[in-house]
């Protein structure tokens, strides 16, 4: 895994492989960030006093945030709103800011300062989220059955090929045979994220690929993705990949 020493107080683990012990004996508030993957939400999970098995018990890509317990307390102004032990959805913005520390692709120089800035926002985000009662329980039922996840699969795949039209909550329920709270719901469990953040994400992956394969304006790029201006584009262009539309396309050209 990637170590990110942050500050004497924080160091990020990042992407797949064994999560190792360095000087990271007084970081003992471990903070273990899921991508999620088909049938897996996304999560986090607070675990204290955290050992090599509990770093380790998800061996693929993943992000762990080792933090001293003083600096938890500080940044959280009082205790760490999230039960240690319990799994929590990690949520779409969230997962983001978790995805752009992950995939970062500016080169050495740039990179090194960007996911240390990364890895400090999350932190504040996760305890801010924590205090707003933003995060949401992973249930022990939260099983589908196999005609269910068959259907979500078929509104992901929806989704996927029809990302350029209209698509809204009702009318995806509708074409793959489930009510709308099973929809939002089962794909959430499923996928780990809200039909709405799917929907955003697969317009910007398109536009990100527009980017490098033509030569169309970047507004035009973000009209055909569903965005009315240039600015509301670029704001969530950069919020999803790290960086703005035509920084990507420059380094894209460029690879």
């Amino acid at each position: 895994m990637d170590r990110i020493i942050v500050s004497p107080e924080m160091t990020a683990l990042v992407g797949p492989g064994i999560a190792t012990p360095a000087n990271d004996a007084g970081l003992s508030a471990a903070f273990l960030l899921g991508f999620g993957a088909v049938g897996q939400a996304a999560s986090v999970r607070l675990v204290e006093q955290p050992t090599l098995a509990d770093l380790n018990d998800d061996p693929g890509s993943r992000l762990i945030l080792l933090v001293a317990p003083d600096a938890c307390a500080r940044v959280a102004d009082g205790a760490v709103p999230l039960t240690p032990g319990v799994a929590y959805y990690l949520p779409a913005p969230l997962r983001a800011i978790a995805i752009a520390i992950r995939d970062c692709r500016l080169h050495d120089a740039a990179a090194a300062p960007y996911r240390l800035a990364k890895s400090i926002e999350l932190f504040c985000e996760l305890l801010r989220t924590g205090r707003e009662d933003g995060f949401v329980p992973i249930g022990q039922d939260a099983s589908l059955s196999r005609a269910d996840s068959e259907r979500l699969l078929t509104a992901r795949r929806m989704i996927e090929d029809r990302w350029a039209e209209k698509l809204t909550l009702d009318g995806i329920a509708r074409a793959c045979g489930l009510n709308r709270a099973k929809l939002t719901r089962g794909f959430r469990d499923m996928f780990g994220s809200s039909v709405a953040d799917a929907i955003t994400a697969q317009r910007l992956d398109r536009a990100g690929e527009m980017l490098v394969a033509t030569e169309l304006p970047v507004s035009s790029i973000g009209y055909r993705c569903g965005y009315l201006n240039n600015a509301s584009f670029t704001r969530a262009f950069a919020r999803h990949f790290g960086v703005a539309p035509t920084l990507y396309r420059a380094e894209g050209l460029a690879a």
